[in-house]
């Protein structure tokens, strides 16, 4: 059976960190030159086609990605660490579109591609980097680039490897939801499950696979 898995996620770049403020303090020299070091760059969030992957249920549960902030600049010309990445790992096959759910903006077809989704935010300048000639104290810094945001649809072609049909009311997103992971719609009236639901078992660390609920078998069931 044939079925059309998709997700809508929010995905975020991290802001870039703050330039530091800083000016140097040593023995016998009551005003140093400026020594703030740079904020560093943002998290990026990257997608990648994975093996061992065949639905996006993951995504259903969880919709919000945020890369991290990357750190503040310090003293000292002491820069900040890049903020970590997110990685979003999906089926091979899966396409990336636009809000719109018409565009498409990747097609994640080969094992292990790789590609960049958003890209961090730059980190600001420290106010070393202000000194000149006619300024030799430098008292500010630049703020952090702001990340990147967006919407996007992921999509799946796949097949089920099972499928649970039966009368209306009969139990079968009950007994979906029992075995697997998946929140289908139950309620104590006929027709409640309008589409397929999908769900996946795990019968160990190797081994699982999909199952889908259908719509009870009744003429017009498909249309609630």
């Amino acid at each position: 059976m044939k079925f059309l898995d998709q997700a809508k996620i929010y995905i975020r770049s991290g802001n870039g960190g703050a330039g530091s403020v800083s000016f140097r303090r040593e023995k016998f020299i009551p005003n140093g030159g400026p020594d703030g070091g740079d904020g560093g760059k943002g998290g990026d969030v990257w997608i990648e086609a994975v093996e061992g992957l065949n639905t996006l249920i993951d995504y259903r549960y969880q919709q919000h990605f945020k890369a991290q902030t990357g750190n503040h600049g310090q003293g000292r010309q002491m820069h900040g660490a890049k903020g970590e990445d997110i990685l979003l790992r999906v089926p091979v096959g899966t396409q990336v579109l636009d809000e719109d759910k018409e565009t498409v903006l990747l097609d994640m077809d080969t094992m292990g591609k790789t590609e960049l989704l958003l890209k961090g935010g730059n980190g600001g300048w420290g106010n070393t980097r202000f000194k000149g000639p006619s300024n030799q104290a430098p008292a500010h810094a630049n703020p952090g680039q702001e990340g990147q945001e967006r919407w996007i649809w992921l999509r799946l072609k796949l097949i089920a490897d099972v499928g649970l049909a039966g009368l209306p009311n009969a139990g079968k997103s009950t007994f979906l939801s029992a075995v697997s992971a998946a929140r289908p719609k139950i309620a104590d009236y006929p027709f409640t499950t309008l589409a397929p639901n999908l769900g996946m078992v795990d019968l160990s660390t190797t081994e699982r696979f999909v199952i889908a609920d259908i719509p009870g078998l009744i003429e017009g069931a498909s249309e609630g």
